[in-house]
């Protein structure tokens, strides 16, 4: 008997976002209703990087590759929940290399990021440091997921996201692991079928016994 897990954000208008810019939180607009017409039907204005998303090489790479070019089978196999709840300000390299990481892996990290279940941002949430990305990118996993809206902060030039994005290394960023135990899943990701842009918000699950 399988266990699943929804390790994703739930989105509505009090959805956590990025520092709390009320340009990036999202707004459902009701366009007909059994007042106004014989349906119900709805208006839905998100960005891209929306509760639990995807990011393409685009959002931080000049000419990068936009979002439709990542494979659905890059996004669905095995993945690792890594549990760092222990760390308190930033994931380094030697927080992680105890974890024996392999090739090709999608490693999902469990931070105290997960509890924060408060619509507001947590602007000292915990964050993948350059070395612990570099790291990662030496394996040559397949991707790498984190329970905040981002998975750097505080870093000039942003090296987390672009060691992980030119070693083909993708991020998904905004998941909820509070309730999943450590330990090894199968996992599928589905992003938003979007074209040309840099992101898309995405539903993922864990199925674990």
């Amino acid at each position: 008997m399988f266990k699943l897990y929804d390790i994703s954000m739930t989105v509505s208008t009090s959805v956590q976002v990025w520092k709390d810019k009320d340009a990036k939180r999202p707004t459902f607009t009701n366009t007909s209703n059994f007042q106004t017409g014989t349906t119900y039907e709805s208006r839905i204005s998100l960005d891209a990087h929306t509760g639990t998303h995807l990011d393409a090489p685009l959002h931080m790479l000049e000419n990068g590759a936009t979002i439709e070019s990542i494979p659905l089978s890059d996004l669905i196999g095995t993945a690792r929940v890594l549990d760092l709840t222990h760390v308190k300000y930033e994931i380094t390299r030697s927080d992680l290399e105890p974890f024996a990481i392999q090739k090709g892996e999608w490693i999902l990290f469990k931070t105290r990021n997960s509890d924060n279940e408060s619509p507001n941002f947590d602007v000292d949430f915990v964050f993948l440091r350059a070395d612990g990305a570099q790291y990662l990118a030496e394996i040559g996993i397949k991707g790498v997921g984190t329970d905040a809206l981002g998975i750097e902060r505080s870093q000039p030039e942003y090296p987390t996201h672009r060691s992980l994005m030119r070693n083909n290394v993708l991020i998904l960023e905004g998941l909820r692991l509070k309730d999943v135990p450590a330990g090894s899943y199968f996992f599928v990701l589905a992003p938003l079928k979007l074209e040309g842009i840099e992101a898309a918000p995405a539903r993922a699950f864990l199925l674990g016994s």
